[in-house]
């Protein structure tokens, strides 16, 4: 007979489990100093935590007591990761995680601000993922492009462009170098939502990651958690593919490449802001350069160090996922809620990781809301008046 804290949901446990990294219900059992038999019988559903125990809990995991009161949702599609490696088990498990707490956040703040509508075209037309050709992948790319009014040239914000047409983008810190993004759909609003890491990254690598994973959101919506095991690294070449098409078209890109060079390719870089192995891997795809060839610049390109760092990695900034972070800032602009409220009524999880999968400054929940004073204009001599009642005071300009 169950017994302990009426409406406890055993997932929400495992899953906050997951998003702190504790690999196990005995880990997670010397850390309460508790039998281990207890965290199992309160994670398989066959008792609950009394009050006291869910209060230790929520202490534990940094959550609000009702976390595990709420439902949890799963639909049952699968979250696209680019390793199922056994080895990283833990570590996908904290992904996997952490991208349920991204849509639970989206799904509050989606109560209070309209966001983009989804648009996303039906690009497979009624068919399968599996019956695509590269040449179909490359149409699609540039059917994309006009679809959102892109031109053929660079597209240089694709988190910009992702938000824009719907998706919901988040960007944390995985802990290791193995893990990039990963790309999911809501079983709250049917949402694509993307979480970027921001592990050893660069403005091009964020390109390229993101554009990824738009591929697996566009692509692979239909694909079952079985079916992804079978056929992972096919579908995550096709969605490198559509990713390399869509940002180096291949109607513009190739005639830019006057040589195919390191140095050219770093020339490339700095219009079209993808890197220079991405560029050799597009080269060689596109049949432009011989597998040889590829092969040589890989062996330069691994000589020059470039695989920790690239020419003009540090030029730009990665650019960060805005939507989630405008739309809270926002509601407590216009009234809508205070932090405290939203923190107290709202979110479930803690201030810190609400901040961090949102895109927030570190400690804006306890920061007060400043007041905007408007200052009286002054009448001081010299300076021009403007019609809306400001003063235009004179910029000291020296010539260079």
């Amino acid at each position: 007979m169950r017994v302990g804290t009426p409406g406890f949901v055993p997932e929400r446990l495992k899953e906050a489990r997951m998003a702190r990294r504790i690999s196990s219900m005995s880990a997670l059992a010397r850390l309460m100093s508790i039998n281990p038999s207890t965290v199992s019988r309160w994670e398989d559903g066959s008792s609950a935590p009394d009050t006291d125990a869910l209060l230790r809990l929520a202490e534990q995991f940094s959550v609000r007591p009702e976390y595990f009161l709420r439902p949890f949702l799963d639909d049952g599609r699968p979250v696209f990761l680019r390793s199922l490696s056994s080895t990283l088990v833990r570590d996908l498990d904290y992904q996997r995680a952490q991208m349920r707490w991204l849509q639970e956040i989206s799904s509050v703040v989606e109560h209070y601000v309209d966001f983009p509508s989804v648009d996303i075209p039906d690009v497979l037309a009624g068919a399968s993922y599996r019956q695509l050709r590269e040449e179909d992948l490359e149409r699609i790319a540039l059917d994309l492009r006009r679809h959102w009014r892109l031109g053929e040239g660079p597209c240089t914000d694709v988190v910009g462009l992702m938000e824009r047409v719907g998706f919901v983008l988040g960007s944390i810190e995985m802990g290791t170098a193995k893990l990039d993004g990963l790309c999911s759909w809501s079983p709250i609003d049917g949402r694509p939502h993307v979480l970027l890491a921001t592990d050893k990254m660069s403005f091009a690598r964020r390109q390229m990651d993101a554009a990824h994973e738009m591929a697996h959101g566009i692509l692979h919506r239909n694909v079952a958690p079985e079916e992804l095991k079978h056929n992972l690294k096919f579908i995550e070449t096709q969605a490198f593919r559509l990713a390399s098409a869509f940002l180096l078209p291949s109607t513009t890109y190739p005639i830019e490449v006057r040589s195919p060079s390191l140095a050219g390719l770093v020339s490339l870089k700095e219009r079209w802001r993808v890197s220079v192995k991405a560029q050799i891997k597009r080269l060689s795809d596109l049949e432009i350069i011989p597998g040889d060839f590829a092969a040589h610049l890989y062996k330069l390109y691994s000589a020059k160090g470039w695989s920790r760092e690239e020419p003009l990695d540090r030029q730009w900034n990665p650019v960060e996922p805005r939507l989630l972070s405008d739309a809270l800032h926002l509601i407590v602009e216009d009234g809508g809620r205070t932090k405290s409220d939203l923190l107290a009524l709202e979110f479930t999880m803690s201030a810190g990781d609400i901040e961090n999968l949102a895109g927030l400054p570190n400690g804006w929940f306890s920061r007060e809301r400043a007041d905007v004073v408007r200052l009286k204009p002054s009448e001081t001599s010299g300076e021009a008046r403007s019609e809306m009642g400001g003063s235009v005071l004179p910029f000291p300009w020296k010539s260079r």
